[in-house]
């Protein structure tokens, strides 16, 4: 599957994701994950939607070996930084337990960032350039 398809459907995953849980808040007049929520939303959904558009419209020859690691750096992270907020925020683990894993997930998140910066500042080459 593209980068572009990947990144839609990780994108509404969390989407759908984020709306449960802000459903569940609201019907439960808990509202104790909003930070969660709100993480679950802009990182899952916004960036990963971001990122589908990006590949879409400009990387369509991007390397695969790097599109590839950036992917997965990026739902690695976000999915870990979620799963530790639900914990923090949950109450079911201690910040001191989760910190240096949500610190982690964030440099994750980070360098997936910077790696699609690369990608978007260092065109690929066609087989066409290469052949010049």
């Amino acid at each position: 599957m593209a980068f572009d398809r990947l990144y839609l459907v990780t994108a509404l995953i969390y989407a759908l994701a984020g709306m449960s849980l802000g459903i569940m808040m609201a019907a439960t007049q808990s509202h104790g994950q909003h930070v969660t929520h709100t993480h679950i939303l802009l990182v899952g959904f916004v960036v990963s939607f971001i990122y589908a558009v990006i590949h879409k419209l400009w990387l369509a020859r991007a390397p695969r070996a790097v599109g590839s690691v950036q992917f997965w750096l990026h739902q690695v992270g976000a999915l870990v930084m979620v799963v530790a907020l639900f914990m923090l925020y949950g109450g079911r683990a201690p910040l001191e337990t989760l910190e240096p894993v949500l610190a982690s997930a964030s440099i994750a998140v980070l360098l997936a960032m910077i790696m699609m910066l690369v990608m978007v500042l260092v065109p690929a080459k066609s087989s066409a350039d290469s052949q010049l």
